[in-house]
């Protein structure tokens, strides 16, 4: 047994290790990315293949063509991959699998990451998909086990739902050494009945298997592996879901100088909503007076707990979201769960107990802006500027946006962006923009590995129905927002071994685009000019904004000039930090000053300077 402090993502992929996975795919999203990023810095993976893939629908099929072939397989995503990803996921969960298929996916409440705030319990719900829900690093180990072994046991796909402050907690693990893929023969199965949609009465009996699935998985669980504890006759029942019941724990021991006694309290700490321990949930409701349900977000336990307390004829006050006690909003702490319980035992706390909890005004204000010397600075500003140039205010041009670090341009000091969606959404919404009469110039802005995620389909649109839009594909070679990972697009030089560079100066112009312009985004002028022409031009336009992202050339200590400020010009008129937000600039002792480890020389400032106080020199 070994020990080591790791995050609930190298849990589970750890116990992906231990379970004999033989594939791993997915595709980077906050808080998830960590799982495959730990894999792949690993240096034995022999016998286990892990990718990063292009999207999360071709990361969920490349895990299903191999649980179809017999063989274990792991597939990661955030939870807005799992709308990308479900169009395959309902039909493939109808057809169930051969070898072990877990689908790990990480809901953010609270919003730490960006995108919707949802529960992907409800696609476990419409998929009759079984769902476990670890509450601690070493359950994101040992739930990851077992999920491939529940898996294989009903024949059929199984969701490992965390959440941020699990997937990105360190805690100590204790787990055990990897064991090898299986190396039995792989299952070659025809069977169009199992493995086809070609007809109602397939699709119907289909329906009916995977329903039969959820209903063994509930009876393969029953109950084992929560955690069930009958207090006082009579007394509160509290009923937990996932990290829930860590936030629990914190909260008794916050109330143990108030008369909480641990012991009278009946408490189930479930790991699993879908299928909910309705047994034992029946015991809660049978035992207590009152109950109260712990679960962030959305209400999925507490209906079941109140569908069985009606079902058992028994009328109780059930504390929850649905009667108001918690929002369906946020993340929960222990000072959540202690109002929830203040409200049921009717407590009366002093005023000072949660002034703990409000620490916001600890929090030092900042802005939400690209990094020193971020190529991305370049086309906000040659956007802001190719505007003014072509004779339009900035509220008269729509530019959509992306999802990524790209997006970053609706926020000060450039304003640029006036939407984001989903991945790939900015081309077919700026089409739409077009489509219903807008006379101004519509400019669309995505990035590398998004473009190739969900927006060439938008692209390919456009061109066939010949729409006169502008669009920016800001290419910094990498999946940066999520942590560096790669993409198709990333230079040769860091693909792995076996991976082939797509490059999109080849594949644009494949696609039909006669309007094609390849530009660095940190020569402005050109850019500017560039992108003005392109304003004023009929029929699709492309602009490749072509610069590798400024984190990654800074790890290999790459400068690509020395940024120089005469004192005696510079007026401190603070142009260069209102109009570029450069981190690498600011005031001290009231002059601007240049802070060189940050900056790297890209001279997008110099743009800014009326009065040529900011000078570069080449490396």
């Amino acid at each position: 047994m070994v020990k080591k402090i790791v995050s609930g993502n190298d849990a589970v992929g750890l116990g992906a290790l231990r379970a004999g996975v033989k594939v791993v795919s997915g595709y980077p999203g906050t808080p998830s990315s960590e799982v495959i990023i730990g894999l792949l810095k690993r240096k034995d993976l022999s016998g286990t293949y892990v990718e990063w893939s292009v999207n999360e629908k071709v990361a969920l099929e490349v895990a299903a063509g191999a649980a179809w072939a017999g063989k274990r397989s792991l597939v990661t995503m955030k939870m807005s991959g799992l709308n990308v990803a479900f169009d395959a996921l309902a039909s493939i969960a109808y057809s169930g699998c051969r070898g072990g298929m877990v689908i790990y996916v990480c809901d953010d409440p609270g919003v730490s990451a960006g995108m919707p705030e949802q529960d992907v319990r409800g696609f476990a719900q419409m998929a009759d998909m079984p769902m476990l829900e670890p509450a601690t690093v070493q359950e994101s180990y040992d739930m990851t086990i077992l999920a491939f072994e529940l898996s294989e046991k009903i024949g059929g796909p199984v969701f490992v739902r965390s959440v941020t402050n699990v997937s990105q907690t360190h805690s100590q693990l204790e787990y055990e050494e990897r064991t090898l893929p299986s190396d039995a023969d792989i299952i070659l199965e025809k069977d169009i009945n199992k493995y086809t949609k070609a007809g109602a009465a397939i699709c119907m009996e289909q329906h009916r298997a995977v329903i039969a699935r959820l209903a063994e998985a509930e009876a393969y669980l029953d109950g084992q592996y929560a955690s069930f504890k009958l207090g006082k006759k009579g007394g509160l029942g509290i009923i937990t879901a996932g990290v829930a019941g860590v936030y629990l724990d914190e909260a008794l021991a916050l109330l143990s100088d108030y008369g909480i006694d641990r012991d009278e309290l009946t408490i189930l700490n479930t790991v699993a909503t879908i299928p909910a321990p309705v047994k034992q949930i029946k015991e809660v409701v049978a035992n207590c007076s009152q109950i109260l349900v712990l679960e962030e977000l959305e209400p999925y336990l507490e209906r079941t707990v109140l569908q069985t307390a009606y079902q058992m004829g028994k009328i109780l006050p059930i504390f929850g979201k649905l009667d108001g006690t918690y929002s369906r909003i946020n993340c929960y702490d222990a000072f959540t769960v202690v109002r929830g319980l203040e409200k049921a035992l009717n407590l009366r706390l002093p005023e000072d107990f949660y002034q703990a909890a409000n620490c916001t005004d600890l929090a030092a204000p900042r802005p939400i802006t690209t990094c020193a010397g971020c190529p991305h600075r370049g086309t906000y500003l040659a956007i802001n500027q190719a505007i003014r140039k072509a004779g339009y205010k900035k509220d008269e041009v729509m530019v959509t946006g992306d999802i990524g670090c790209t997006i970053l341009g609706m926020n000060p000091p450039f304003y640029s962006i006036w939407t984001e969606v989903s991945m790939g959404t900015s081309i077919p919404l700026a089409q739409g923009f077009v489509k219903a009469g807008l006379k101004t110039p519509v400019i669309a802005t995505i990035g590398d590995s998004t473009f190739f995620h969900g927006g060439m389909p938008g692209l390919i649109n456009a061109i066939q129905h010949n729409i006169p839009v502008t669009v920016i594909i800001m290419d910094n070679g990498w999946t940066a927002m999520t942590g560096m990972q790669v993409n198709p697009n990333t230079a040769q030089e860091f693909q792995g071994e076996d991976w082939k560079q797509l490059d999109l100066a080849k594949i644009i112009p494949a696609l039909g685009i006669e309007q094609f312009y390849q530009v660095d985004p940190y020569q402005l002028t050109e850019m500017t000019d560039i992108l003005t022409d392109c304003m004023k031009k009929p029929g699709v336009k492309v602009i490749l904004a072509r610069r590798e992202c400024a984190i990654q050339t800074n790890r290999r200590k790459i400068k690509y000039g020395t940024m120089k400020l005469d004192q005696n010009k510079c007026t401190n008129c603070k142009a260069c930090i209102s109009v570029t937000g450069c981190p690498a600039l600011s005031i001290v002792d009231g002059n601007i000053e240049i802070d060189q480890n940050l900056c790297n020389g890209c001279g997008l400032c110099t743009y800014s300077c009326k009065f040529s106080a900011l000078t570069r020199e080449d490396c």
